[in-house]
């Protein structure tokens, strides 16, 4: 299906002009001069991807946390254990 979807993309191409800050200018600037991206339209398409994926991870959170029922624990609990959780992945 990924691969449909790539072929799909590639054949309804369309033109979009945007405007950026100086600063993001010059990042995408720097990313096609390092090599990491052909061309500016390269790198937001990149970016878009990263975003489709992102938003989708997050709905399939939400949806397991809404089918995980209500919780027993109090809101502060839950930040307690989410921050132990994070810091135990960051090391």
């Amino acid at each position: 299906m990924a691969s449909f979807v790539k072929v799909c993309y590639a054949l309804t191409m369309a033109t979009m002009n945007i405007s950026l800050p100086g600063k993001m200018k010059k990042r995408v600037q720097a990313q096609i001069e390092r090599g990491i991206f052909a061309n500016a339209s390269d790198y937001v398409r990149s970016l878009i991807r990263q975003d489709i994926e992102r938003q989708s991870a997050l709905a399939d959170e939400l949806k397991k946390g809404e089918a995980s029922g209500i919780s027993r624990r109090r809101v502060p609990e839950i930040l307690a254990a989410a921050k132990r959780a994070k810091s135990r992945k960051n090391g």
